[in-house]
């Protein structure tokens, strides 16, 4: 048997790129999953392939939210994947509803997801809750201000909510690293790609609750891969590692 069988699970942005390889990852596992995305024939698409649901909206949208909420009910595991971004303009050329619009989703539409579907989870004490945070987050030298500072807002917010929640639901903030998807298309060759299926692996990995152990830190799919977390979780714990955190002189 799978090992995810009898679960279901909602993955955010799921009609393409990142988000629906690890819906195809995780149906494969034996996941009852519903992909969310505002472009109806993307989520239908992917929702047929895997034999889940196809839930069509804003996730930035609380009545889109509440819907699938109502459609689904409670769920195992909640990805929220769901993403947008400026890059290649000059910050303060960017239009400001579109640069207001990368936070509305970044940040808006992950704490609507968990505000609805933690409930469901608390009530049936268990569930599990992936948030896909980004490098840019931490990392030196992103251009884009809009999307640094919505997923560096996502990633402390993942951590507190971990914190909320500890000894009852999982969180986990996750870097897929840099995949080539639509929002990375016009990037240069020479960029330091990760493989499509880390992201996916690792999602799955922690949806088996394996390494629950580990709410709260942020992973690195290409760097913490699930071969690698099982025999580094005690010194992970031990020396605060997979953490930001602020060190003075």
């Amino acid at each position: 048997m799978s090992e995810l069988a009898g679960q279901h699970g909602i993955v955010t942005g799921g009609g393409r790129g990142i988000g629906e390889n690890i819906a195809r990852e995780l149906a494969a596992a034996g996941m009852e999953v519903a992909v969310s995305g505002r472009t109806a024939e993307q989520v239908e698409s992917v929702a047929a392939a895997i034999g889940g649901r196809a839930l069509v909206g804003d996730v930035s949208q609380r009545e889109n939210v509440e819907a699938w909420l109502a459609e689904l009910g409670a769920v195992d595991l909640l990805v929220a994947n769901a993403g947008t971004g400026n890059a290649g303009e000059p910050p303060w050329e960017v239009d400001l509803d579109a640069w207001w619009r990368t936070f509305e989703v970044n940040v808006l539409g992950v704490h609507l997801c968990c505000r609805a579907f933690i409930p469901g989870m608390l009530q049936r004490g268990r569930g599990r809750i992936v948030i896909v945070g980004s490098g840019s987050a931490y990392l030196p030298g992103a251009p884009d201000t809009a999307y640094s500072s919505s997923k560096a807002a996502v990633c402390r917010y993942g951590e507190t909510l971990a914190n909320s929640l500890r000894d009852r639901i999982p969180v986990f903030v996750i870097s897929p690293g840099l995949v080539r998807t639509e929002m990375t298309s016009s990037f240069p060759d020479d960029m330091p790609w990760t493989p499509p299926e880390c992201a996916p692996r690792l999602v799955r990995a922690l949806a088996s609750g394996e390494f629950d152990a580990l709410s709260g830190r942020y992973l690195h799919a290409e760097n913490d891969p699930p071969e690698s977390l099982r025999g580094r979780t005690d010194e992970i714990l031990e020396h605060d590692w997979n953490a930001i955190r602020l060190q003075r002189a």
